[in-house]
């Protein structure tokens, strides 16, 4: 069953799409993670610095090109994520895809398979 947006929120933010692109590409670009996560290339600059800056992400220049590392050990920043590493969740929604459960064709729970990218 495919859900049609009919407001433009979604469940994971930009930054955490960001993360997310970082951890899949530690050498990508910066136009190519805005592209990705449909926001400008401004803003994906603004929020990669915002993630240096609060340590989620390190950067290092290798030649033209910038490689990022993800410190997964940093905590999540909300009052009620207290205590928990960005790791987990990053964990969590890359593996997602590939093991979410969802109904089989005989309504009982099955493993889905190739799943598309988390939007």
């Amino acid at each position: 069953m495919s859900i049609q947006p009919t407001k433009p929120w979604t469940f994971v933010t930009s930054h955490t799409q960001v993360l997310l692109c970082i951890a899949q590409d530690p050498e990508a670009r910066l136009r190519d993670i805005a592209e990705q996560v449909r926001i400008t290339e401004r803003a994906a600059q603004r929020i990669v610095a915002d993630l240096i800056e609060s340590g989620y992400v390190e950067r290092t220049r290798v030649g033209r090109r910038n490689r990022y590392a993800i410190n997964p050990s940093v905590e999540m920043r909300h009052q009620l994520q207290r205590g928990l590493e960005i790791g987990g969740l990053l964990e969590l929604l890359q593996r997602y895809p590939e093991t979410a459960s969802v109904p089989g064709d005989d309504g009982h729970r099955a493993v889905a398979g190739d799943a598309a990218h988390i939007a």
